[in-house]
């Protein structure tokens, strides 16, 4: 499909990119404090992403379909993680409701 050179030349460019972007940060101002205002927007970062991640995996399947199972189990684990404050407890209960409900139907 692709020569194999033009993917090793892909692959080396974004990790050439990658590396400048985190050298940017950790290399260049490595030694200065960041502002507070800044610190509050790290704090958030993860917050942002992880839904980009999470969405894709919870709205469709391997075929691309819509399972409402998974959505079910998502709402689950977000109601029981905002009651519980606890991880774990919400992780395990949308275990056990996606694997219980797969089982069941």
């Amino acid at each position: 499909m692709f020569d194999a050179g033009y993917v090793w030349t892909i692959i080396i460019l974004l990790g050439v990119g990658t590396w400048m972007i985190r050298f940017s940060f950790m290399g260049l101002v490595g030694d200065r404090p960041l502002p507070a205002y800044f610190r509050r927007m790290l704090n958030y970062s993860a917050v942002a992403v992880l839904p980009g991640i999470c969405a894709p995996i919870i709205l469709t399947n391997k075929t691309g379909d819509f399972e409402p199972l998974r959505l079910i189990a998502a709402a689950a684990i977000l109601i029981i993680g905002v009651w519980t404050q606890s991880l774990m407890k919400s992780i395990c209960a949308g275990l056990l409701i996606y694997f219980g409900i797969n089982a069941l139907f």
